[in-house]
């Protein structure tokens, strides 16, 4: 396997600062666990294998359990999500899916997410779901190699 070009923020040098400025910015707000999860769902939907690899051992570090993130897909169906997380994870594939419906964020998707997060917290949420989306489009886009950026 190989990359059709290095990932564009990484040509764009002064793309990258403010990609992981919003980040920093989010990881104030949301736990970093929340943000594991989210970012292994949004990733499983668009296919980015670069940002699965890199998500579960993100998730890993922050102490996530194989049993959650290997039912991760499954998150309605399981017990071992909190309903929080299972709001997140709901408002995350309703963003991430907008294209497959006609009403791509139902009020009721929003509402669940809206009575477990306040504000700010909702705000940072739907950053982070953007974001994530972004580095997916661009990995997928480019063909980046999971696993080459380990050390």
């Amino acid at each position: 396997m190989q990359a059709r070009m290095k990932n564009p923020a990484m040509h764009l040098s002064d793309a990258m600062a403010p990609m992981q400025a919003l980040n920093a910015m989010i990881e104030k707000v949301l736990p970093a666990k929340l943000m594991s999860i989210v970012h292994m769902r949004i990733s499983q939907i668009n296919g980015c294998s670069v940002c699965i690899d890199g998500g579960f051992r993100l998730a890993r570090k922050h102490g996530e359990s194989d049993e959650r993130l290997f039912t991760l897909a499954g998150f309605r169906h399981t017990p071992y999500f909190s309903d929080a997380e299972r709001a997140a994870l709901a408002l995350a594939e309703s963003v991430t899916r907008m294209a497959d419906r006609p009403d791509p964020v139902p009020d009721a998707v929003w509402a669940e997410a809206a009575r477990h997060f306040e504000a700010p917290q909702l705000a940072a949420l739907l950053l982070e779901i953007s974001l994530v989306n972004v580095w997916n489009r661009l990995n997928v886009a480019t063909a980046q190699v999971a696993g080459e950026w380990k050390p």
